[in-house]
């Protein structure tokens, strides 16, 4: 179900980790931000525009994951953009013959039949340093970072206030660095929620890739959460994080992966 959170920003939340697909109505359609999770939420979400008489005209994907990657022909065949640095990253995970077992592996397997593979990580890159999508609607303003994954972007919707973050500012969820490809994930991380604090102030309502939408009070009290975590682990600290505890992903879900930063980090030679 779409629950309006501004002046044509609907949001409808999957019972995937809280994850948050954004619809923005424009002149002639709508901008679909990281549609999802499963098959059938896919399918409500295309009925849901159909009735509303809003065909999608554009898609993003906030960044190359595989929770943000998903569509479903229902939608459409509208251009799904990504920065240029998520589309590379995204082509290079496709380039060989093998993706599709590789990417299922880290998917659960209740949703890995529900997935249209046909037209999984369809992504048109954008030109290096693009400020703001092409589409015929509110200004949505591109925020890349590379925290989290490379050519992250938030996005805010300047003409209603809303910030959709991406995965990063949820309430459910600690930062998960990119351990992978960045030279420095913590100073990344970091520089990113600089960035982040730099549009804060035009923001009425945050949409976060996973977990709940909050309001303009919200938008600092996680940066500093997401902060305190990045500076207690690079710190080598104990984070003192309420998202650390039981959560409704499992009493180890959130602390395992908490241990495999460390350890990631410790690996690399950061810590």
């Amino acid at each position: 179900m779409l629950r309006q959170v501004a002046e044509g920003v609907l949001v409808h939340q999957s019972e995937f980790i809280q994850s948050n697909a954004v619809v923005v109505q424009g002149r002639a359609g709508v901008l679909l931000i990281d549609p999802g999770v499963h098959g059938d939420e896919l399918v409500a979400l295309a009925n849901d525009l159909r009735e509303l008489g809003q065909p999608v005209v554009a898609g993003f994907s906030t960044h190359p994951h595989w929770d943000h990657l998903l569509w479903h022909a229902g939608l459409g065949a509208a251009p799904r953009y990504g920065t240029a640095r998520c589309a590379a990253s995204i082509r290079d995970e496709l380039s060989d013959a093998g993706w599709q077992a590789r990417i299922a592996a880290w998917i659960p397997p209740d949703i890995t039949g529900q997935i249209s593979w046909d037209v999984f990580g369809l992504i048109t890159s954008l030109p290096a340093e693009t400020a703001r999508i092409p589409w015929d609607g509110p200004q949505v303003r591109i925020v890349e970072h590379q925290a989290h994954a490379p050519g992250h972007a938030a996005l805010l919707i300047e003409e209603r206030g809303v910030l959709v973050a991406g995965d990063m500012l949820s309430d459910v969820l600690i930062p998960m660095l990119n351990l992978d490809v960045t030279a420095d994930p913590i100073e990344d991380y970091l520089a990113a929620l600089r960035l982040l604090e730099g549009v804060a102030g035009d923001v009425d309502v945050l949409v976060p890739g996973h977990g709940s939408v909050g309001g303009a009070d919200q938008v600092r009290a996680r940066i500093d959460l997401d902060r305190a975590y990045v500076h207690a682990v690079r710190d080598a600290g104990v984070p003192d994080d309420p998202r650390l505890g039981p959560s409704a992903y499992g009493k180890d879900f959130l602390p395992g992966v908490h241990a495999r930063q460390l350890q990631g980090l410790a690996e690399r030679g950061d810590r």
